[in-house]
């Protein structure tokens, strides 16, 4: 997904999509016309888009392409002691945040948190927003995570993308791998060396999750970690979901 030729003098990700040029993946120059592309990364919960892929985001808007955070939820369950009109108020704002911070755009669906369905009508919901929408690559959860949002949301979109004929490219991400995300093995890895700090300064934008034990207890050191299998300071990894087709 992020693939460096001549010491990161031309970097790209998501299957060619141009990511930046220069030394160290500085961005040279606008885009290319028809270089621009639109990615939807799709989260159970306010800060899901960040936390996992943050990095990444950051990387393509500097790149020029067009982020879109998507929501599955508001978080209102994600509060104690406030109702969940107050804990969505609280959680849209940092949202909105957050992607002032990435240079996303926050999309919000209307689904609960802490309840997410399954169900022929939210099948629909997600399959038509991803219709309005039109992205070229989408980033989500694993299906297969010890959190039931998350696993929700996967499962989606993974709909979603089949009865669209695949007329995007999917990814997944991993967020606290081994208690939520599980045998989860990418295929893609991105460098975040430049743009980790960024990357926390949005994630702790959703101040009332307190994230500092999250980041620092699971996030560093799944980073350092992925860094080290691609040979890096820190990384984000992501699974590139193919299957074939036949042509019979």
């Amino acid at each position: 997904m992020l693939k460096a030729a001549g010491g990161a003098a031309a970097l790209t990700i998501l299957g060619g999509i141009p990511l930046a040029c220069g030394k160290q993946g500085a961005v040279a120059g606008p885009l290319p016309k028809g270089k621009r592309k639109k990615i939807l990364v799709i989260g159970a919960h306010p800060d899901d888009p960040e936390t996992a892929a943050g990095g990444t985001i950051c990387l393509l808007t500097d790149a020029g392409h067009e982020v879109v955070c998507v929501y599955l939820t508001r978080g209102e369950a994600g509060i104690p002691g406030k109702s969940h009109e107050e804990a969505a108020a609280i959680r849209v704002k940092e949202a909105e945040d957050a992607c002032a911070m990435t240079g996303a755009r926050p999309l919000f669906m209307d689904q609960v948190d802490g309840a997410t369905e399954v169900n022929l009508d939210r099948y629909r919901e997600m399959r038509e927003m991803l219709e309005r929408e039109k992205p070229d690559v989408v980033i989500t959860h694993w299906p297969i995570d010890g959190h039931r949002d998350h696993a929700v949301c996967g499962i989606l979109v993974l709909d979603a993308w089949r009865r669209l004929d695949r007329c995007f490219e999917l990814y997944y991400f991993e967020v606290m791998s081994g208690t939520q995300t599980q045998m989860f093995h990418p295929s893609d890895w991105v460098d975040i060396s430049t743009t980790r700090e960024r990357k926390y300064k949005a994630s702790y934008c959703h101040v009332s999750q307190d994230l500092k034990e999250v980041m620092e207890g699971w996030h560093d050191a799944m980073e350092r970690f992925r860094g080290i299998e691609c040979r890096c300071e820190a990384a984000e990894a992501f699974l590139h979901h193919v299957e074939p087709v036949s042509l019979v």
